[in-house]
């Protein structure tokens, strides 16, 4: 009887307590009861498939797809015929393998030729987008594309032009057909090893190639009436140059853009100062306009019908609100060029909106994750964009806050709630999106939850509201009162980010972190919002492990560019850049490491000297060499001395020996950018890219 009461104490003991908080006293109940939350695992699940394949060193193999196929098959008959504890692990491994496989599919399906050397010559084809650079010049992307000399199976099926002055008489839209005389090159690789690598963003978008003209843009052909396929673009530029004709200066660019999608009119100063404020998410149509338009356009039909009497009896104004929300939404996707961000928003809002319909609740974590699965499932490469996580980060904790406000607005004066209301959610939103938007962007704006108190409101109450009574009032050309309304209140919100982004330390820059910390974070989340028990304290250290890899990571001594054009010293005082240029890879580097400064003031920090194209620096007590210009191939014999290391922006002679550690531009267009720690070892953008479709040289 002791024995047996001694086993009873140990079952009601601090260890059964625990386990029984934390769900493993239990487990397979524990997994039963979680199957009931599959819809918002699935999402997750799905997200490690598609992350998993962008993490491959290698392209799956045939055997990996047959595997992954047979997985598949072996779980869905495990959870059509198994035991409840089995069937969700069974579901999950199903979106696990389907995530690898659609990423797979996706990549091959958009497989388009890349160019395979730098070219310089006539470029002809016509004219898909117009956006602006970050250098505030404006680009052209060109489809259709024709280069002489280049045979069809071998020309990118779209190029991107910058037009430094080669554009001036030019009025783009899309469609035309132009000829100019480009500088075109591939995309470019990571700037670092671990960095963010264009060649997998353009691979996606079908971008073979990227350059720039000085030379005039002539127009060959006018746009073909007849093709469909871009008259939501016509639309949508003609929509934009009336409404910048309509508002004058930066609020009609800003204008514009939150109507019709077009950027292309906002200046880098512009997109400067928003940035710096937290408001840059307002410049592009996401859900937040989006959810403003649709609200706006059913809080208008249903009080609309309200007023009338027999009909709010007889009809059911609800849903008849949600059916014109949703062609408003649909009609919005559709002049605004139905980029991913927007689609993204749209699908949301249609999901939501179709709850209404089917009398569901219409904003839940379950709705977010039919959203999130639909787009994954479409365009996989979205979970890897800040604009996806960010997006998705803010709903989910929206979501999570509007089921507690109810109780928690009681303690609050009637009058004040909107107040109230509008803190919290700017300050969750913030708070949640502020680790992603460092992550990427390499910033965290200080000042955000004022710049959106002070927007926001402005938006949802008169710009977006202006904008749909505009829009409606067009075709009648009585739009003209409602843009003046408009341009005001963009302008006071363009007010309100050159006012915050004057403050004192209105933003800091922080590190480029290692690439799972951004993951280990989402994990993290996830299991905080879906777990149960005492499993919920595995997310606290997850995201502890999270936070300290980023703090904690070093970042490297010493970077060498692509093909020698650039070296980067890891002085006391910053990193130390041998020469300004390239401009790219030299703030690439910069941002990376948290640092404020300039190309041009890094290039001036104590680390290198020496004449320009013989640059000199000292690495781990040896002299550090860059040659750079027509004169590096004369001066290598000298440089190249015991210890030395080299590095020089032309091709060195085949039949060259030195004594020195050579990286001439032939073999640096091999391995990419190297990254060397203080101990010396290195690191190359080729080995740790691998080989797959976005990095594989071009046949």
């Amino acid at each position: 009887m002791q024995r047996i009461a001694g086993g009873s104490g140990f079952e009601a003991g601090p260890l059964a307590r625990g386990l029984r908080m934390a769900g493993l006293s239990d487990p397979l109940g524990a997994v039963a009861r979680a199957q009931l939350d599959w819809m918002l695992w699935a999402p997750l699940a799905l997200g490690l498939g598609i992350g998993g394949y962008f993490t491959l060193p290698d392209e799956p193999t045939a055997g990996l797809r047959v595997l992954a196929g047979a997985v598949t098959l072996a779980a869905a008959l495990v959870w059509a015929r198994g035991a409840g504890p089995v069937r969700l692990p069974a579901a999950l491994l199903i979106f696990v393998a389907c995530g690898l496989l659609a990423a797979d599919l996706r990549a091959r399906t958009v497989a388009a030729p890349v160019l395979a050397h730098r070219y310089y010559g006539p470029v002809e084809g016509r004219i898909l987008r117009i956006d602006r650079s970050a250098r505030d010049v404006l680009r052209l992307t060109l489809d259709q594309v024709r280069l002489p000399g280049t045979p069809p199976a071998r020309t990118p099926a779209k190029v991107r032009i910058a037009l430094h002055g080669g554009g001036d008489a030019l009025a783009p839209e899309p469609g035309l057909v132009v000829m100019t005389t480009a500088h075109l090159s591939p995309p470019n690789g990571p700037v670092e090893p671990g960095a963010w690598d264009f060649r997998r963003t353009a691979w996606f978008e079908r971008l073979g190639a990227v350059g720039y003209t000085r030379a005039p843009v002539v127009v060959i052909a006018p746009p073909d009436p007849d093709d469909r396929a871009l008259a939501a673009h016509r639309l949508r530029m003609q929509l934009s140059a009336a409404m910048q004709a309509r508002i004058p200066g930066q609020a009609g660019a800003v204008s514009a853009a939150l109507m019709t999608g077009d950027r292309s009119g906002i200046e880098e100063a512009t997109n400067e100062e928003m940035r710096a404020a937290n408001l840059y998410h307002i410049v592009s149509i996401s859900g937040l306009h989006m959810g403003m338009l649709a609200g706006f356009v059913f809080a208008a039909i249903r009080h609309g019908f309200a007023l009338i009497g027999w009909v709010a009896l007889w009809w059911n104004t609800k849903k008849i609100a949600a059916i014109a929300a949703l062609l408003a939404s649909t009609a919005y996707l559709w002049i605004s060029g139905a980029d991913i961000a927007t689609q993204r928003a749209w699908i949301m809002t249609s999901v939501m909106l179709s709850a209404v319909l089917l009398d569901r609740r219409a904003l839940s974590l379950n709705t977010v994750a039919l959203a999130a699965l639909v787009l994954l499932a479409l365009w996989p490469e979205a979970l890897l964009g800040p604009g996806f996580q960010m997006s998705f980060a803010a709903t989910v904790a929206l979501i999570l806050i509007a089921k507690p406000w109810p109780a928690w607005q009681k303690h609050i004066p009637v009058p004040l709630r909107p107040l109230a209301m509008l803190i919290l959610t700017s300050l969750v939103a913030g708070v949640v999106t502020a680790p992603i938007a460092a992550a990427h962007f390499g910033r965290m704006s200080h000042y955000g939850l004022l710049a959106n108190l002070l927007a926001v409101p402005m938006m949802g109450v008169v710009v977006m509201p202006a904008g749909v009574i505009a829009a409606c009032l067009a075709p009648f050309g009585l739009a003209g009162p409602a843009l003046w309304v408009m341009g005001k209140g963009t302008g006071w919100v363009l007010a309100v980010a050159a006012w915050v982004a004057g403050l004192d330390g209105a933003q800091s820059v922080l590190p480029a972190p290692p690439g799972w910390v951004l993951p280990t974070m989402a994990l993290a989340a996830a299991v905080a919002v879906l777990a149960r028990g005492g499993l919920r304290a595995c997310a606290v250290i997850m995201l502890a492990l999270s936070v300290a890899g980023w703090a904690l990571a070093p970042r490297p001594a010493l970077l060498i560019a692509p093909e020698g054009a650039l070296v980067g010293l890891m002085t006391p005082s910053g990193r130390a850049l041998s020469k300004a240029a390239p401009v790219y890879t030299a703030e690439g580097w910069l941002v990376a490491d948290g640092d404020t400064a300039t190309p041009e003031e890094a290039a001036e920090r104590p680390g290198f000297v020496g004449p320009r194209g013989r640059r000199q620096a000292e690495w781990q007590g040896h002299a550090l060499v860059h040659l750079t210009g027509k004169g590096a191939p004369a001066a290598l014999p000298e440089a190249c001395r015991a210890s030395a290391l080299v590095v020089i922006d032309k091709p060195a002679p085949v039949d060259f020996t030195g004594a020195c550690t050579l990286y001439d531009s032939r073999s640096l267009a091999r391995s990419g950018a190297l990254a060397f720690d203080v101990a010396g070892r290195m690191r190359s953008v080729t080995t740790e890219a691998g080989n797959r479709l976005w990095t594989r040289p071009p046949q």
